[in-house]
């Protein structure tokens, strides 16, 4: 197979998870963080890497957030949103998180592909990224491995996501490249 080829499906599998989202959904997960008074957000391994990127964004977006387990995470309960994601389901730091969410009287955002998984059963909204994960790939000849697909897709759809909070709080470009760190 030549490298175009596989690129070619690679772009495809990641397509498709993005697409599987309905616009709805991107607006009801968008219009949940913008309400919250601060947003906490957790996930493992490269989808924890996702997770942290829309930590930065929603900050550019002029949004209280936080990735769990910084020291800076401010103390969450009603108002506060967590959001979460598990693409294979049922890991056990984000059940947990989920839980203490929930009894603090947080709200849940919960992203996976596989929502019939505890602990999605947690959560107010669950977007639901159709992709390949670690839960699906046995004998699959798909041209990303493991959860590429999902965790690729994931960090389009948090981007996209991010870009309707920006517009639901009346930001624009300049406002979020304001809030832009220059320590860089």
């Amino acid at each position: 197979m030549t490298v175009t080829r596989e690129a070619a499906r690679a772009v495809a599998e990641v397509a498709s998870a993005v697409e599987s989202v309905p616009p709805e959904s991107l607006d009801r997960a968008a219009r949940m963080i913008a309400d919250a008074g601060s947003v906490a957000a957790y996930a493992g391994g490269r989808e924890g890497l996702v997770m942290k990127g829309l930590v930065m964004r929603l900050f550019h977006a002029g949004v209280d957030a936080h990735a769990v387990g910084e020291m800076t995470v401010p103390h969450l309960g009603e108002d506060d949103l967590v959001i979460l994601s598990c693409g294979p389901g049922r890991i056990s730091m984000v059940t947990a998180i989920a839980d203490t969410a929930k009894q603090a009287g947080a709200k849940i955002l919960y992203l996976t592909a596989e929502p019939d998984i505890e602990p999605a059963d947690r959560a107010d909204e669950v977007l639901v990224i159709d992709a390949q994960t670690m839960a699906r790939d046995a004998g699959s000849d798909a041209a990303l491995p493991m959860g590429s697909a999902y965790e690729i897709g994931m960090f389009v759809l948090v981007d996209l996501i991010t870009r309707r909070v920006r517009d639901l709080r009346g930001d624009d470009a300049e406002a979020m490249r304001a809030r832009h760190t220059n320590l860089e």
